[in-house]
Order: C-alpha cells, then structure tokens, then sequence
C-alpha cells in the first residue's frame, strides 16, 4: 500500500491533478446523455439549440452533483474540507462535465452535415455511446485492469450501451 492513499482506488496526496481525474463518472455522464438524446429524440422535432444547451447544463449539474457528493462523503468520515480539497475535488470529477462537450458538438454541426432531427439524435447518441465506452475503457485501465479482463469490460460496456440504442428504437416506434 506504500505510495497509495489509505482510500482505496484514490492516489497518492502527492498525486498531480491529472492522476488524480476520475473517469468512471465521465462514463456515467455519457450514459446519461445518451438518454437526453433519446427522450429529446423522441419528441420528433426539437431545436438544436436547446437541446446543446441541455446536453451542456446536464455535464455540469451532474459535475456539481458528484463534486458535492465526493465532498459531503468526506465530512461523513470527519475529514476537514479545505478550499485546497474543494478544487481537488473539482479538477478530480472535471471529466464529467467535458464528457457533455462531444455530443452537444455533435447536435450544434449536425446542420453542416444536413441532418434533420432524427439524423441529429442518431447522431449525438452514437457520439455519446462511444465516448461512454472510450470513459469506461479509460477508467478499466486507470484501475490496472489488463488482459481479458479489460476486455470483458470493455464488452459489457459496449452492451450496455446498445441497450440505450434499443431504448431509443423501441421509442420511436
């Protein structure tokens, strides 16, 4: 356990804040997303607009809402929190809120691409199913896992994933 943190999974205190991101909520994030494209997809028309906008706030609230989480956790184990934990705490669940940025990308150039609605929507959802399984894959790895194991994972992940493409099929019919 020498050089690890006494919490299991955290790294070191003397960890930079690039080792320190955890990516697992960014896959969760993306998760999620996929299913704003899907109920905003199911409604038929919807301005593009709005719907980057949602894809943006929702990476944020949920950012906001793992942040305070990861925070309120540690005052349950009656740890201070410093303004130094605060912005570990931020930098650390940032790729939660980046992981809204490739699908709301993908709704705002639709129009370049001469998409309608239902193109857009297919469009973001794949974005989002892929950066998902491209999270999970990099969390796998973070976590040290190798070999047929990362590949079960990355399996499952992809599973999961075209169960949300289901979703979508099964509502728009």
């Amino acid at each position: 356990m020498e050089g690890r943190s006494p919490v299991r999974g955290t790294p070191p205190p003397g960890a930079d804040a690039a080792e320190r991101r955890d990516y697992t909520g960014a896959a969760f994030c993306s998760l999620l997303l996929a299913s704003v494209v899907i109920g905003a997809g199911s409604l038929g028309s919807f301005p593009r607009l709005k719907l980057v906008l949602l894809l943006l706030f929702t990476g944020l609230v949920f950012w906001a809402a793992n942040v305070f989480a990861r925070l309120f956790g540690q005052r349950i184990m009656y740890e201070p929190v410093s303004v130094k934990e605060i912005r570990r705490v931020c930098v650390a669940q940032w790729p939660i809120a980046k992981a809204a940025v490739p699908p709301a990308v993908a709704v705002a150039v639709s129009p370049l691409l001469g998409l309608g609605p239902g193109g857009t929507a297919w469009l973001a959802l794949g974005v989002a199913l892929a950066e998902y399984v491209g999270w999970s894959t990099a969390a796998a790895v973070r976590a040290g896992v190798t070999g047929r194991a990362l590949v079960t994972a990355g399996a499952v992940n992809l599973f999961l994933g075209l169960l949300i493409v289901l979703l979508k099929v099964a509502l728009a019919h």
